[in-house]
């Protein structure tokens, strides 16, 4: 096995294992390893899939991914990304969500807050605009 091991290195299924401690949650959140494509001259590609605006995310933090995916598959191990926009594949239990959940942000303010957000708001004259700003004010602080 160590023979095997020195001689093909860590395989896509131990990246999409421990994708998430590789490249940290926020990154692991957007993409996903595909597949190992190795090369007869030099480093192999890693193919990435990414889902739709994250990529330029991905691209521009490619150094930084190579590195990881190196220390973890070896050094030289991977010389390129190949990003490829698509839906990640991976359960849904084991990717966090991107956003919390709505009613999180709905919960009602505490009596100081609201009175806080009140006072800072007196000054308006009354309206759209301070409606706007009351309920933009509570999303916020909520």
């Amino acid at each position: 096995m160590k023979a095997l091991d020195a001689r093909f290195g860590q395989s896509i299924d131990g990246l999409e294992v421990r994708w998430r401690e590789i490249v940290g949650v926020p990154l692991a959140r957007r993409s996903e390893p595909v597949k190992l494509v190795k090369s007869r001259v030099g480093p192999a590609a890693l193919e990435i899939r990414v889902e739709g605006p994250s990529a330029t995310l991905i691209q521009h933090q490619s150094a930084e991914i190579i590195e990881r995916v190196n220390m973890f598959l070896g050094p030289g191990g991977v010389g390129r990304l190949r990003i490829v926009q698509g839906p990640l594949k991976g359960p849904v239990t084991q990717r966090p969500a991107l956003h919390t959940p709505r009613h999180a942000a709905n919960r009602p303010l505490d009596a100081a807050a609201e009175k806080a957000l009140t006072e800072s708001l007196a000054a308006l004259p009354d309206g759209s605009l301070k409606q706007a700003l009351t309920k933009l004010g509570r999303k916020v602080m909520g």
